[in-house]
């Protein structure tokens, strides 16, 4: 373990250190930002009143639209002479979500990394390939800090060039890569292409989020690289990755910083707290960030928490990987589907790739799904089968086929299927577009 301590304190000892975390936390933001001033005075509800960590729920919720509303330095608790950094989301659904880090929110932030690279099997002895971007986005320069704290070589290679990508894990042979799993595939791809074996470079682990992946994917990602494959979770408005990460010995959930980050768990209509175990909409705080006050915003990312203890010996809860967004969400002829419940079905043919889009479209007045999903090389004759979503019964025999049906069976709604042949849909080169409304 980077900080065993901190990593397998009792839940008591968790407790009552959250609970001062908190209660300085809260003070912070009262004293500081006008908008947690006005929302608490709107409840009744004063600093005092937050004395332990129980006390969160009086707290009223951080919303995406607060978020927006603010921007870009209503929620900064820091005067601008203590940011040194700004980072930002991709925006791509409005306004970006700008935050501000101090001094001490970036050694807190490295320490933080070092500790998931740890937890994910990296040692200070490897070479780490980072293949997020850098920039705005936190994932390329969170990673690179971490890589640095732990001690460990740092190869930059931030998104893009992919063929270049491929020559330097070839040539460079690091123990470990990071990068979103979509662009882990196409990274895949271009060194097949260029003659060699994914499996054959050496990687012992590879660390892999920013986007929705399931089991099914994180199989494809360990047998293509002959690695073990860790989910990592963060977001932009709380710090950036390092939130929470999958141990390597279990690889049975993401255990959440719980020293710097508390978590709840809600029930989505209603905000009350979900039963344990009971999947909810992930709520967190920052306990000690210091540049922005983030206090019980509600993520979108739909998880479970469980606090059993790990065999790995860490006592932090951890949180299931991402069940689904509701940003994400659709609802097509009156059920709720997320792209992670096809992409589950999918993903597991063996004779398909990684490599899918689903689209939306509307037809006879109904709103109708279809995925494109290419199929593995070695299964090229099976380009070309197509079933449409609205077709329920007496489809012609074939792995399109089988799809549709498995997919209505999981759903209870008739998605189209397409086959494609390798290589023609798009490939990203940071978070993949699953996703395409063509309905307007």
């Amino acid at each position: 373990m980077y900080q065993a301590e901190l990593e397998t304190m009792s839940r008591d000892e968790l407790s009552a250190l959250q609970s001062t975390r908190l209660s300085a936390a809260v003070r912070r933001a009262y004293d500081r930002v006008p908008f947690y001033r006005t929302r608490m005075d709107e409840r009744g509800v004063a600093p005092e009143d937050i004395q332990s960590i129980a006390d969160v729920w009086k707290l009223p919720f951080l919303t995406k639209k607060d978020f927006r509303a603010e921007y870009p330095f209503g929620l900064f608790s820091a005067p601008r002479s203590d940011i040194v950094r700004f980072h930002a989301s991709s925006g791509t659904k409005g306004k970006p979500t700008l935050v501000g880090y101090t001094k001490a929110d970036l050694a807190v932030w490295s320490d933080l990394m070092a500790r998931a690279l740890v937890t994910a099997g990296a040692s200070p002895a490897d070479t780490i390939h980072v293949a997020y971007g850098y920039g705005l986005f936190t994932g390329g320069l969170g990673f690179h800090a971490g890589v640095e704290r732990l001690g460990a070589t740092v190869i930059p290679a931030s998104g893009g060039q992919t063929a270049r990508q491929a020559m330097l894990l070839q040539d460079l042979r690091p123990e470990g890569l990071v990068c979103t799993p979509s662009y882990a595939m196409a990274i895949a791809d271009a060194i097949r292409d260029s003659g060699a074996d994914p499996s054959q470079l050496g990687l012992r682990y590879g660390i892999f989020g920013a986007e929705p992946w399931t089991d099914a994917i994180r199989s494809n990602l360990e047998k293509t690289f002959h690695i073990k494959a860790c989910d990592v979770y963060g977001l932009s408005e709380l710090m950036g990755p390092g939130v929470s990460i999958e141990c390597q010995e279990a690889q049975n959930g993401l255990h959440i910083a719980e020293d710097h980050f508390f978590a709840e768990v809600i029930n989505v209509d209603t905000g009350e707290p979900a039963a344990p175990m009971e999947g909810g909409e992930l709520v967190l705080t920052a306990l000690t960030k210091e540049g922005m006050s983030v206090v019980r915003y509600r993520t979108g990312d739909m998880v479970y928490l469980d606090v059993r203890p790990c065999v790995c010996g860490r006592t932090h809860a951890r949180m299931s990987r991402v069940l689904g967004r509701l940003d994400d969400m659709l609802i097509i002829r009156g059920v709720n589907v997320f792209p992670s419940e096809i992409e589950r079905v999918v993903v597991a043919r063996e004779e398909l790739s990684s490599h899918y889009v689903i689209y939306v479209d509307k037809q006879e007045h109904l709103d109708v799904l279809e995925v494109h999903v290419e199929v593995q090389p070695e299964y090229g004759s099976l380009a070309g089968q197509v079933v449409t979503g609205l077709v329920a019964e007496h489809r012609a025999p074939g792995l399109a086929a089988d799809v549709a049906q498995e997919l209505r069976d999981v759903l209870g709604l008739g998605i189209g299927v397409r086959l494609v042949p390798p290589g023609t849909l798009p490939r990203s080169e940071g978070k993949a577009v699953r996703l395409v409304d063509r309905r307007k």
